[in-house]
């Protein structure tokens, strides 16, 4: 009788795991169908349409996405997008790099200079850091003064069109903290007997690094690559407060979502809006697809 009860009793105790686990996945899932699924299939029927929010959208097919090739706008955003991810990503992971390399050799306080140095991710897309950030490089901010003390007269950083879009890459690599971590995890787990015979052999620092860390530490070179890039693109925050939401001077850190934030909330036009945003959901994946079928000729896996 017991051994016929067993099974019966194991099998209501697991049904009463499997219900309290969906109650505690319930918040989750709700929040992924309310907050991401809807909206996401929403704007994609929207992209579609002529739609100023006061009114019914109107479905005009692909005009939305044909509108872009004229916008010079939308050209311009792009241009500047661009620039930004490719300029500031690889600043950032190399700098992050070189300090986790530094914070690799044991120095005392280690704790202590990895949590420091990881506080500007944290803070870096916030709106109160770009509020500093706008501080420091104005025509009086504590850039000009530091400059004015060995006799160099600065410019109003922000204000001018040429350097305006460098003062934000210069924000994006002090968020360095991120990167440095993931690095110095990955390089805690190289064999310290790798380095020992190629100092054996002769090898140089620098032959090290080449020949044991860069090829070594390549899958988080890759990831870092992966999240910091598309992190990249999705820059909004710090455009908007430095430019007060106008992506200037003379649309010089018109960022893509910022331009997107424009036409939807603005001038009120989301189906533009919503179709501008498809075109950058298409145009991460596919780049990071192409990331990932690259990754086969330089990242090296211990298989």
């Amino acid at each position: 009788m017991a051994t016929a009860t067993t099974p019966s009793r194991r099998k209501s105790r697991l049904n009463r795991q499997g219900r309290a686990a969906h109650v505690f996945m319930l918040p989750w899932l709700v929040g992924l169908v309310g907050i991401t699924a809807v909206p996401t299939l929403a704007s994609l029927y929207l992209a579609f349409t002529d739609y100023n929010v006061l009114s019914t959208p109107e479905f005009i097919g692909l005009a939305n996405f044909e509108r872009m090739f004229a916008d010079e706008r939308f050209w311009q955003s792009v241009r500047v997008t661009l620039t930004y991810v490719l300029v500031s990503v690889p600043l950032q992971l190399a700098f992050a790099l070189l300090l986790a390399l530094i914070l690799d050799r044991g120095m005392r306080g280690l704790t202590f200079y990895r949590s420091a140095f990881y506080l500007p991710s944290l803070l870096g897309s916030s709106v109160a850091v770009a509020v500093l950030w706008r501080e420091l490089f104005g025509h009086s901010g504590l850039v000009n003064s530091a400059l004015a003390l060995v006799g160099i007269e600065g410019s109003s950083w922000l204000q001018n069109p040429q350097t305006a879009l460098g003062t934000l890459v210069v924000l994006n690599v002090w968020t360095f903290g991120s990167p440095m971590v993931i690095f110095l995890a990955g390089l805690r787990q190289i064999p310290e007997e790798l380095y020992e015979s190629a100092r054996v052999d002769g090898a140089s620092v620098l032959r090290q690094f080449g020949s044991i860390t860069v090829p070594l530490l390549t899958p988080i070179i890759f990831f870092n690559l992966i999240l910091q890039t598309i992190g990249a693109f999705q820059a909004f925050t710090q455009a908007h407060v430095v430019s007060g939401g106008s992506g200037g001077p003379v649309d010089s850190t018109l960022f893509y979502t910022l331009y997107i934030y424009q036409q939807g909330f603005t001038a009120f036009d989301m189906g533009y809006a919503s179709a501008l945003a498809w075109v950058l959901l298409v145009f991460i994946g596919v780049m990071t697809a192409g990331h990932f079928l690259l990754s086969k000729y330089w990242v090296f896996y211990g298989d």
